[in-house]
């Protein structure tokens, strides 16, 4: 068990930010597209975060064109350029998944005043 958490210590990234749920972040992704490849950013507000360590992941919720798209990143994938933290979001939970039925400005996050 020592060598697999030993192997997975390793693999965390140093260099990503500290960001939490309801933050809005810029997620800068690298995509192949054929022998081509190019980095996509994709902004949007972090509505969860799930699990510890090399397998921790977080969902980031965005409004394209009218309709909410929803991505989850691994947190230390290697494919993630870097992420940018645009505003701190002041939530009162862990997970916002409520904001899937909301529209327009009764979904929006409050700015944390620091």
């Amino acid at each position: 068990m020592d060598i697999i958490r030993a192997i997975e210590q390793q693999q965390i990234r140093q260099d990503l930010p500290q960001f939490n749920v309801g933050d809005n972040v810029k997620v800068y992704y690298r995509i192949k597209e054929g022998d081509r490849e190019r980095s996509q950013v994709f902004q949007g507000d972090v509505i969860s975060r799930h699990g510890a360590g090399n397998r921790e992941t977080f969902t980031v919720r965005k409004i394209s064109f009218s309709i909410g798209v929803e991505r989850t990143f691994p947190v230390n994938s290697p494919k993630i350029e870097k992420i940018e933290v645009t505003r701190h979001g002041r939530v009162r939970r862990a997970k916002l998944y409520y904001l899937r039925d909301r529209v327009g400005k009764a979904a929006r996050i409050r700015e944390k005043g620091f």
